[in-house]
């Protein structure tokens, strides 16, 4: 209780005067960030059929509730001019992917007679990327602005004892919009941000068993079932500069 009240104080005492007047005239400065992200992946999919016993199943895959992971990461910001600053901000998430598995029993694809499994792939991506800030005009305490930049990710999650086996590298355009609220000793940036990516980070199955791909017998259709598998994200970013 005693955080909350100081917390609302924290930012209602911002309104009352104007602080930190010329931290925004400095050609460069750094800061750190923390984020909560909501991780999924677009789907394009290839039915996968699985003999068994004494009937056929036919996998279909799906996108499904995104994961809920966390980010941190580091901020080095160039002013250009007044409205306009690059920044340059590595980091690194820690999260999962889940998608859905429908598997439809001989001929009945009307789904009474069907099953679903969720495999988790576990996501710790590190991020290169650059953005450029448009700001717009200080009013007192608080200051909107958007950025939109991109880059490249390294995920360091890859194991090949899953039963999906993802694409190490990822490259991506992120769009956000924020505000600064500026106090007497730092400023604080909350932002969403939207990123897609780009690359197919599908490993067919002939690339995984020339990895030596340690695949659990009989989960080939968990990879069957896609053609293309891309990353998307939406995050909620603290930056504190």
């Amino acid at each position: 209780m005693t955080f909350c009240v100081a917390f609302l104080m924290a930012l209602i005492t911002p309104l009352k005067a104007q602080h930190n007047p010329y931290v925004d005239d400095k050609l460069i400065h750094f800061g750190f960030s923390l984020g909560v992200d909501f991780l999924s992946y677009s789907v394009e999919g290839a039915d996968s059929l699985m003999q068994m016993d004494k009937y056929q199943a036919v996998y279909h895959a799906r996108t499904t509730a995104p994961g809920v992971g966390f980010s941190v990461g580091f901020i080095a910001d160039l002013r250009l001019a007044r409205h306009l600053n690059l920044r340059f901000c590595p980091g690194m998430h820690f999260g999962e992917r889940t998608l859905t598995y429908m598997s439809y029993q001989d001929t009945d694809i009307s789904g009474t007679n069907c099953t679903n499994n969720r495999p988790s792939v576990l996501c710790l991506p590190i991020d290169i990327p650059l953005y450029l800030k448009w700001s717009a005009e200080r009013e007192v305490n608080y200051r909107p602005y958007v950025t939109l930049g991109g880059g490249v990710s390294f995920d360091l999650g890859r194991s090949k004892d899953k039963v999906l086996l993802q694409q190490t590298m990822d490259y991506f355009l992120d769009i956000g919009i924020g505000c600064d609220l500026y106090f007497r000793w730092f400023k604080l940036a909350p932002e969403i941000r939207y990123r897609i990516g780009f690359n197919n980070v599908l490993t067919p199955i002939a690339d995984a068993e020339k990895e030596d791909w340690k695949l659990p017998a009989g989960d080939f259709f968990y990879t069957d079932a896609l053609s293309k598998l891309t990353n998307q994200q939406i995050s909620l970013i603290f930056n504190f500069e």
